[in-house]
């Protein structure tokens, strides 16, 4: 099974389980920039503990997976492991921040592989990458974002950009991004 495979595979079984989510980190770039290996998926989840059975029962068959760890959920992160592929799904709780719960209200719904999809939007793919930036250090988190910005430009909302990269003191790093200071990752 490769990552395609997996993902459309995921996005198939969180939407029949009605599961509130969207798509985020490197798949969520790679969709907005310039695309790029990755070895795993992460999703951001928001569900009642009384939809684990239901998470439980989706995943359940082809994936190495405990309903007592589905529970664990509110303990992030939580992976799943694909026991076709050994490829890693990672699920994280949705946040109570206010950008946590800002990036859910304007996650965008697309077509990913003819699958429905929900995923995180270019300038939270943005922010996110720089937020993990400042937690754990990476020129890949650099250069997804900076990736993003190369091929979305014109159409981001810098408004909305500016104002959340002042609120997370992220401006500095935003700034750089379109200088190529920050260079885009290399395929």
């Amino acid at each position: 099974m490769t990552e395609r495979d997996l993902l459309v595979d995921c996005l198939r079984r969180l939407n029949r389980s009605g599961v509130v989510y969207y798509l985020t980190r490197s798949m969520a770039s790679n969709y907005w920039g310039i695309p790029r290996t990755t070895h795993d998926l992460d999703f951001v989840v928001q569900f009642l503990p009384t939809a684990v059975p239901l998470i439980f029962q989706e995943f359940s068959d082809d994936f190495y997976i405990e309903e007592a760890a589905v529970r664990t959920v509110y303990e992030t992160p939580h992976q799943f492991i694909d026991t076709r592929s050994a490829l890693k799904v990672d699920f994280w709780l949705a946040g109570s921040e206010l950008f946590d719960q800002e990036m859910l209200r304007r996650r965008f719904q697309a077509t990913l592989f003819g699958e429905s999809a929900w995923i995180s939007t270019a300038e939270d793919v943005i922010l996110h990458k720089l937020l993990w930036n400042r937690i754990s250090p990476s020129d890949r988190q650099l250069g997804d974002a900076a990736g993003v910005v190369a091929v979305q430009t014109a159409a981001l909302d810098k408004d909305y950009l500016s104002r959340w990269a002042e609120e997370l003191r992220l401006s500095d790093d935003l700034k750089r991004l379109p200088t190529e200071e920050i260079r885009p990752k290399e395929t």
